[in-house]
C-alpha cells in the first residue's frame, strides 16, 4: 500500500511540472509521505524549466537516492539553462562516480559541448563511447556528428556520417545544417537531392536547413526554388523559421523590397525576429527608411528588444548621424534595455577562455596586448586600414582605432596566437555577428601568421586561410 500511495503521488508531482505548474507540484511535494526518487526528479525538472537553478541544485544535494534519470535532468537543466559548463562538470562527476551514461546523457553533454565549442571534450567523450554499445545507436552518433559541426570540425564530422550505417532524416538534418553554418551551400543541396535518392523523406527542418545553406552562399534562386516546392511537392507547410529564412535570403542578396513583400504575404502575424533578420538586411544595405520602419514593426512586437534598438544605432552610426545614435541610446536607457555584451572564447589545452571587448581581467592580457601591437604593425605594412565604419562612437580616429583593436574577436585570436604551437590551427567563437573590421584584420592575421582561423559567430562560421575566407566576404 504505501508503494502504491508514493506512485500516485509521483504521478500527480510530475503530471503539475509537465503542465507548468510548478507551485502545486511543490505543494504536492511538500505534503507527500514517501518521496519517491521519481518525486524528487520530477521537482528538480520543474526547477529547471521555471529557470530556478538554486533550488534545483539545493534538491539535488538532498535526494536520498538519485537514479541516471535525476543526473540527467540536472546536466540537461544545466544546458537548456545557458550554464552548459556546469553541465559537462556534472557530467564528469557522474562517470567519475561509475554510472553510465544513456543516450540523454550524451545528447545534453554534446550539446554543451557545442555551446561552449568545447571540441576537445567532445572527443573525449566520442573516444569513451567508442568502447560501448551506444556507438551504433543512431541518435548517439548523430548527436556526435552535429557537436563536430557545430564546433567547427566539419573533416570528422563528414567521416563520422560516411560511417553511420542506419542514417535516419535527423542525420541528414544535421550533416546539411553543418555545411549551410559552413557556407557550402551547393554541397548542402547535393545532400538534399541524396536524401530524395535513398527514400528518406524530408521535414520541415531538413528545409529550414537547406534554406540556410542557401542564404549562406547567396544562393537566392535556388532558395526561392525550394522555398516553393517545400508545400507543392513535400506537402510541408512554411513555418515562420521558414519565412525568416527566406527574408534573410533576399535581404543579404540586396532584395530589401521583395523581403518586405514577403512578410505582407505570410498567412500568420509576423514574429519579431522577421523584423529583426530585415532591419540587419537594412544595415548592410544602409537602407534608413527601411531600417526605421523595421525596428517599428519590431518594437511593437517586442518593445524591450535591445537587437532593434542597437540594430537601429548601428545604422544611424553607419551613415555618421551622431544625434539620432545618441537619441536611439537615450530611448534604451529610458525603457532600461540593455545591449547584449560582446564576447569571444577559445578553447586551449580543454580549458575555455573567455574575452570581452576592452578585457581587462584575462592574466594573459598584457602578453595579449603586446602579440597585437606587433601584429598591428605587421599588419598596416602589408596594408591593412582599420575600418572605422564599425567604431560606432563619435571620436577621433585614433581613439577609434584602439576600440576596434581590442574587439574580442581580436583579444581571443591573439591569445590563440601565443598559447598554441605554430601552425596550429585556430578556433574562435564569438556570440554575436562578427565586426566588419575584425574580419578584414583576421584575414591579414593568417597569411602574417601561417595559420589558419575558424570562427564561429551567430550566423556561420568563417574560415581564414592565406588571407582569404570561406565566405566570400558575404556574410
Amino acid at each position: 500500500m504505501p508503494e502504491k500511495n508514493s506512485v500516485s503521488w509521483s504521478a500527480m508531482i510530475s503530471g503539475y511540472v509537465e503542465a507548468n505548474d510548478l507551485d502545486s507540484a511543490v505543494d504536492f511535494f511538500n505534503k507527500a509521505p514517501i518521496k519517491s526518487v521519481v518525486a524528487w526528479t520530477a521537482m528538480i525538472t520543474g526547477y529547471m524549466k521555471s529557470r530556478k537553478i538554486e533550488l534545483a541544485e539545493n534538491l539535488f544535494q538532498e535526494m536520498p537516492v538519485r537514479n541516471l534519470v535525476s543526473w540527467n535532468s540536472m546536466i540537461s537543466g544545466y544546458v537548456e539553462c545557458g550554464r552548459s559548463e556546469d553541465g559537462v562538470k556534472l557530467f564528469r562527476r557522474m562517470v567519475g562516480l561509475g554510472i553510465r551514461p544513456n543516450e540523454r546523457s550524451l545528447s545534453s553533454v554534446l550539446l554543451g559541448c557545442s555551446n561552449l565549442s568545447a571540441l576537445g571534450l567532445g572527443k573525449q567523450i566520442h573516444q569513451f563511447v567508442c568502447k560501448s554499445t551506444l556507438y551504433f545507436d543512431t541518435s548517439v552518433l548523430t548527436s556526435f556528428l552535429s557537436m563536430y559541426c557545430k564546433c567547427g570540425d566539419l573533416g570528422n564530422a563528414e567521416k563520422l556520417f560516411h560511417g553511420i550505417r542506419r542514417k535516419d532524416v535527423v542525420t541528414w538534418n544535421a550533416m546539411i545544417s553543418g555545411y549551410a553554418q559552413h557556407g557550402l551551400g551547393e554541397r548542402a543541396i547535393r545532400f538534399f537531392d541524396e536524401i530524395n535518392n535513398q527514400g528518406v523523406r524530408p521535414d520541415w527542418i531538413t528545409f529550414v536547413a537547406l534554406l540556410s545553406a542557401c542564404n549562406h552562399a547567396g544562393l537566392v534562386d535556388l532558395g526561392i526554388k525550394h522555398f516553393e516546392s517545400m508545400e507543392r511537392d513535400y506537402g510541408i507547410e512554411a513555418t515562420p523559421d521558414h519565412y525568416t529564412c527566406m527574408v534573410d535570403l533576399l535581404g543579404r542578396a540586396g532584395f530589401l523590397q521583395k523581403a518586405v513583400d514577403l512578410i505582407s504575404g505570410m498567412p500568420y502575424e509576423p514574429h519579431p525576429a522577421i523584423f529583426g533578420t530585415l532591419l540587419g538586411a537594412c544595415r548592410i544595405h544602409k537602407n534608413l527608411e527601411l531600417a526605421e520602419f523595421a525596428v517599428q514593426k519590431l518594437l511593437n512586437l517586442d518593445p524591450n528588444s535591445a537587437a532593434g534598438y542597437v540594430q537601429l544605432a548601428n545604422v544611424y552610426a553607419d551613415m555618421k548621424r551622431w544625434d539620432q545614435v545618441a537619441r536611439v541610446r537615450q530611448l534604451m536607457k529610458e525603457h532600461k534595455v540593455v545591449k547584449t555584451p560582446g564576447y569571444s572564447w577559445i578553447e586551449v589545452k580543454n580549458v575555455v577562455h573567455e574575452f570581452r571587448s576592452g578585457d581587462g581581467i584575462h592574466p594573459d592580457l598584457e602578453l595579449i596586448h603586446s602579440k597585437l601591437y606587433e601584429l598591428e604593425k605587421k599588419m598596416k605594412l602589408a596594408g591593412f586600414v582599420p575600418n572605422l565604419d564599425f567604431a560606432l562612437h563619435d571620436v577621433g580616429v585614433e581613439q577609434k582605432e584602439m576600440l576596434l583593436s581590442r574587439h574580442s574577436e581580436k583579444l581571443a585570436v591573439a591569445f590563440g596566437l601565443i598559447s598554441t604551437a605554430k601552425r596550429a590551427e585556430i578556433r574562435i567563437f564569438k556570440n554575436l555577428r562578427i565586426c566588419g573590421d575584425c574580419h578584414d584584420a583576421i584575414k591579414y592575421i593568417s597569411v602574417i601568421e601561417q595559420r589558419e582561423i575558424f570562427v564561429r559567430d551567430t550566423v556561420r562560421f568563417h574560415h581564414f586561410r592565406n588571407g582569404t575566407c570561406s565566405c566570400g566576404d558575404y556574410w
